[in-house]
């Protein structure tokens, strides 16, 4: 079974909402963005909120099994990502 896939930190970091699933587990993460000017985020302050269900219904259709938030770094990243792995 293939590896789960979580984006760069640069596709949360533009407000990008990511869905992904592996077998059964499905998940949603959304970004928290601050900016620390208009053009700069500012990480220590941004936030990954991530939920999770398992079945074959859309995010809209299930009922949430679980949900916590991460910080937007890359040891963010990877806590999400094992957390998620720990969920399948």
């Amino acid at each position: 079974m293939a590896e789960l896939f979580l984006p760069t930190l640069h596709t949360f970091a533009m407000n990008n909402i990511f869905t992904g699933s592996k077998g059964n587990l499905r998940f949603r993460a959304k970004p928290n963005v601050v900016m620390a000017t208009p053009k700069e985020v500012d990480f220590e302050q941004s936030s990954i909120f991530c939920e999770f269900w398992h079945g074959p219904f859309c995010y809209e259709k299930s009922t949430m099994e679980g949900d916590r938030t991460f910080p937007m770094t890359e040891e963010g990243r990877l806590d999400m990502k094992a957390w998620l792995e720990s969920k399948i």
